[in-house]
C-alpha cells in the first residue's frame, strides 16, 4: 500500500474534530447537522452498526435562537420516577438555568433512540460562551457550516460605514425622529 494511499485511509477511519458556532443558529435545524458529524455520517464508510463518529464542539450555545414564541411555548418534561415527579420546565427557565442544555436535548432528539446514543453524545462538548479549554481547541481540525448566516448588529458596525450608507429619504435638519 503507498503512503499516499495509507494517509487517506487512516484520514477515513480517524475521528476528527468539528467546531460549530450557535450564534443566532435555531438549535433544532443545528441538531440535524450536528448528530450527522456525531453519528458520522458524512463518512464513506458510515453504516448504522459501525461507530465511526467524530467529535464537535459547540460553542456559544448562551446565544441561540428559538424561532417565533418557543421560548415562552416549548415545555421540556422531566420525571423523577417517583409518584408525583413530573416537572414541567419552559425553555427559557431551562436556558436560564443550563445555557447548554436545549441545545443537548435538540441533539439527544435528533438521534434514532437506540444503545448508541448515549454513548454517541459522549462526544459532543458543549460551551455557553467562546471559552474552549487549549487541549480541547489543538484537536479542532474542522469548522461546520451554519445553516443560517449571522445578521451584523448595528453597534457592531464603525460610524464611517453607517454614515456612508445610502439612506433612503433625507429627513429636514429641524426634524424630531420620535
Amino acid at each position: 500500500m503507498s503512503i499516499a494511499k495509507r494517509v487517506q485511509q487512516w484520514a477515513t477511519f480517524a475521528r476528527q474534530w468539528h467546531i460549530y458556532d450557535c450564534t443566532w443558529q435555531n438549535p433544532f435545524d443545528s441538531a440535524k447537522i450536528i448528530s450527522r458529524h456525531l453519528k458520522g455520517m458524512q463518512k464513506p464508510i458510515y453504516h448504522p452498526m459501525n461507530d465511526c463518529g467524530d467529535h464537535v464542539v459547540v460553542i456559544n450555545t448562551k446565544e441561540i435562537a428559538l424561532p417565533g414564541d418557543e421560548w415562552v411555548k416549548r415545555v421540556y418534561f422531566h420525571h423523577t420516577g417517583y409518584p408525583g415527579g413530573a416537572s414541567w420546565t419552559l425553555a427559557w427557565q431551562l436556558h436560564e438555568k443550563d445555557p447548554t442544555m436545549v441545545m443537548y436535548k435538540a441533539v439527544y432528539n435528533s438521534m434514532k433512540g437506540n444503545l448508541q446514543r448515549r454513548h454517541t453524545m459522549q462526544r459532543l462538548h458543549l460551551f455557553a460562551d467562546d471559552k474552549v479549554p487549549e487541549e480541547i481547541l489543538a484537536n479542532v481540525s474542522k469548522q461546520i457550516r451554519t445553516p443560517r448566516q449571522v445578521p451584523q448588529r448595528l453597534d457592531m458596525i464603525d460610524k464611517e460605514t453607517l454614515e456612508n450608507f445610502p439612506s433612503i429619504m433625507d429627513y429636514p435638519k429641524d426634524y424630531i425622529l420620535r
